[in-house]
């Protein structure tokens, strides 16, 4: 990744705790190698999945930003479970730029507790923003992650480039 950044210095134990659950991580910095894997699943009702393991390479500590998506055909969104075991939820939704981008932001969230899933308040919900493209001239994909919250603006964001099998 071109660029890793994290939120303010007090939110550092949350990062930490977050690492725990292949969500969120406390490390940040410039020039990250990193893998993304995407591998389908069937979930327990037979739901078709993607399980989305994105490893970022520290030195030798490796951090997750891990994710189980599906899609909800009634509602016409993806249902993204982050973590591992999930921890958070959220409705997103795809749209595409007049520039040929994939646009994917956040809706709503829910807190998930072992089998209990708590609503989040607007004020408590990291909203996301993916702006995903392909770049022809280097033959690769930018991606760049953008994680907000309105009371305290940006929590986590990273950018770069990666090709299939590869990373950049």
């Amino acid at each position: 990744m071109k660029k890793i950044q994290g939120g303010p210095k007090w939110l550092y134990p949350l990062f930490v705790m977050g690492s725990r659950w292949k969500l969120l991580f406390p490390e940040y910095g410039r020039n990250i190698p990193f893998t993304i894997v995407n591998s389908p699943r069937v979930g327990k009702t037979g739901e078709e999945q993607v399980h989305w393991e994105r490893i970022f390479y520290f030195g030798e500590k490796k951090r997750y930003f891990n994710a189980l998506m599906s899609f909800d055909q009634e509602r016409q969104i993806i249902k993204d479970y982050l973590g591992e075991p999930s921890l958070l939820y959220s409705d997103l939704v795809l749209t595409v730029s007049k520039e040929g981008a994939l646009i994917i932001t956040s809706k709503r969230q829910r807190l998930i507790i072992g089998r209990i899933e708590i609503p989040l308040p607007k004020p408590l919900q990291g909203l996301a923003t993916v702006t995903e493209r392909y770049v022809e001239e280097r033959a690769a994909y930018s991606i760049q992650v953008i994680v907000r919250n309105p009371l305290i603006g940006d929590v986590f964001s990273y950018e770069g480039e990666f090709r299939e099998n590869n990373t950049i």
